[in-house]
């Protein structure tokens, strides 16, 4: 057989299903989201795509090398000047090497359309999450079912109640969402929607008269509005943007988290602790 021809067409279909895995990851959900919603493509979950573009990679650089190895004639033939002398940094080469760097640069400053790239990505992870709902937590879904209750202050044993009711097979409480979801052919956010109305109401303070406030926010606090993340949190909008404004924040209620973090040189993070501290008084 022919070495040759056997590198480029690997070469050939190797390129062809890394395009297809780079398309496919670009728009898949985060991982938080997709893992959640168990999202899954061709039959292939988010992690085995991932697997797949790893190895097709590799089988398409290691390809590439042999390419290189076999045309090696065609490659010194570019790299010749006019007096057939090989320079590296020929005409072509230079092209190359600009094109690649303004790529890179254009990409670490945001400029278009490099950013354009990566918003159209982070739009159709926005989508994504939309669509399928966030985790109440990073990888909830490997949480059991007993931690699961207690971080979200859901009833135990109504929640069990719940999923013998819907006849789901349950070991019991020390079994993780995602394994008593794979065990019924269910999504975790699924199992979750069988055992949300166990969740506990939110006992008032009685001494501050305000409810409790959480200490870190939920996945995607910074793709959401101010008005979205105070309705989430149950607190009052004109409240909190008097209150970040007294602060010294710049607050556009239109705006997302995240925008309002870069206006004021902050993390959304940052603005999170900023709006705890306003609904705290502290």
């Amino acid at each position: 057989m022919n070495m040759r021809k056997i590198t480029s067409m690997t070469m050939l279909v190797s390129l062809v299903l890394l395009f297809l895995n780079s398309v496919i990851l670009y728009v898949v959900p985060e991982g938080r989201v997709a893992y959640w919603a168990d999202w899954h493509f061709w039959g292939l979950s988010k992690t085995e795509w991932g697997d797949q573009h790893v190895t097709v990679g590799f089988l398409f650089l290691l390809a590439g090398l042999l390419h290189i190895y076999y045309n090696w004639a065609a490659v010194k033939s570019y790299m010749k000047n006019k007096m057939k002398e090989i320079k590296v940094f020929t005409p072509s080469f230079n092209m190359g090497l600009l094109i690649t760097v303004i790529v890179a640069v254009g990409t670490y400053f945001q400029v278009p359309p490099m950013s354009t790239v990566l918003q159209l990505g982070a739009h159709f992870k926005e989508a994504g999450a939309e669509k399928y709902g966030e985790p109440p937590y990073g990888h909830a879904e490997l949480s059991s079912l007993k931690m699961f209750s207690q971080k979200e202050q859901i009833d135990l044993d109504k929640a069990l109640a719940l999923l013998k009711e819907a006849g789901l097979q349950v070991e019991g409480a020390d079994q993780t969402l995602v394994a008593i979801a794979q065990n019924n052919r269910l999504a975790p956010q699924q199992v979750y929607t069988i055992i949300q109305p166990a969740k506990k109401v939110a006992a008032e303070d009685g001494k501050s008269g305000t409810t409790s406030f959480p200490d870190e926010p939920k996945p995607g606090f910074g793709r959401k509005t101010l008005e979205e993340a105070c309705v989430e949190l149950k607190i009052d909008l004109k409240a909190v943007s008097e209150g970040l404004q007294a602060k010294g924040m710049k607050v556009e209620t239109g705006k997302t988290i995240h925008e309002i973090a870069e206006d004021n040189g902050k993390e959304p993070m940052e603005i999170f602790e900023a709006i705890r501290s306003v609904v705290l008084g502290e």
